[in-house]
């Protein structure tokens, strides 16, 4: 059944058979149609939703979140045509859909007029992606029009990757809430620019770089992600000018030889609870039992760093709920899906790196 708060007007619908609760997505893709806004599930992280051509619904988004409007959205469609949306689709960008849609790629495109301006943040294109999560799929499908979802998560907090955080962030800032299972991924979507030639990757994710160059071998990285960025940047991806994904408390990213990253963060752990601070450590499985004080949350294991990925954000959420001062993480190396763990912690970091 539905729950809802009298006092707060948001539906919480929580799903366990896609098709014997089809009403739930049903109502909320009436809710989408009229221009409310929906938190669902991808198999990235969760999304919040609102009809991607309706720009007083899209406003909702950016208010629901606290989210500047600088900070482009991306589309979410359930269908590989795309040709209503953009004013052409390159050779690559067809072999890039070909290949990884549905799935958690996002392909920036110059759009059409009928995207309204609010959704692209007054740029002249647009990130497009088909989500690869059924219950996403049909929300897209019955809504009968395109999704614009940023993550649904408060602006700048730990994106959610399962409906309990959804409902910690937007519950009473949202017309509906539908839960699934915890993402598949954890991290949001690759985005490739395909505006530009060759293309350009201006967030990692779950499809990687390596993959990526199996299709097209001249894709490189935007150097924007791999550093601070420019106060004055103009986004044209979402996470590539805001601190993002951050926890309450401050983050520092120890990053070196394993042997010495250990021996710091016990160094500077001790220093910590000297001064009467409250520390967690975020660490992989291999070496989280090296660490005789403080909060240990262990991200996975080393060896699965798709594993990693899927637990990141919610590690970050548990140090909020363990009301921690500081927060430390070894590094990650930065290939495959190590890049995108990386650019993930990174921004919840402000990029405070500390080399050993």
């Amino acid at each position: 059944m539905w729950k809802k708060e009298s006092y707060l007007e948001t539906k919480i619908g929580i799903i366990n058979d896609v098709n014997k609760d089809i009403e739930y997505i049903k109502e909320a893709a009436d809710i989408i149609y009229n221009g409310g806004i929906v938190a669902f599930p991808t198999e990235t992280v969760y999304g919040l939703g609102a009809n991607a051509l309706n720009e007083d619904a899209v406003y909702k988004i950016f208010k629901a979140k606290g989210r500047p409007q600088d900070n482009p959205l991306i589309v979410h469609v359930a269908s590989k045509n795309i040709d209503k949306l953009v004013k052409e689709v390159p050779e690559v960008a067809k072999d890039l859909i070909e290949r990884f849609w549905p799935g958690p790629l996002t392909i920036i495109l110059n759009k059409k007029e009928i995207i309204p301006n609010r959704t692209s943040a007054n740029l002249e294109s647009i990130g497009i992606r088909m989500p690869n999560n059924e219950i996403a799929l049909k929300l897209i499908e019955l809504s009968g029009c395109p999704i614009a979802a940023p993550s649904a998560n408060i602006s700048g907090r730990p994106s959610p990757t399962d409906v309990e955080r959804c409902i910690e962030d937007l519950d009473g800032k949202v017309d509906c809430i539908i839960g699934w299972k915890k993402s598949d991924v954890g991290v949001e979507s690759t985005i490739v620019d395909c505006t530009v030639v060759p293309p350009v990757v201006l967030r990692p994710g779950g499809i990687t770089l390596e993959m990526l160059r199996e299709v097209c071998k001249d894709i490189n990285i935007d150097k924007a992600i791999q550093g601070k960025p420019d106060a004055n940047l103009k986004p044209k991806a979402p996470g590539m000018k805001y601190r993002h994904y951050a926890p309450k408390a401050k983050l520092q990213i120890i990053k070196g030889n394993k042997e010495k990253t250990i021996e710091k963060i016990n160094e500077i752990v001790q220093n910590y609870i000297d001064n009467q601070k409250k520390v967690a450590i975020l660490a992989t499985e291999e070496i989280s039992s090296r660490f005789p004080l403080g909060e240990i949350i262990s991200l996975g294991s080393e060896k699965n760093l798709y594993e990693v990925a899927r637990n990141l954000f919610e590690a970050l959420r548990k140090c909020d709920d363990l009301n921690v001062d500081f927060i430390l993480c070894e590094a990650f190396e930065e290939k495959g899906v190590g890049l995108a763990i990386m650019n993930r912690l990174n921004k919840a970091a402000g990029f405070n790196i500390l080399e050993v």
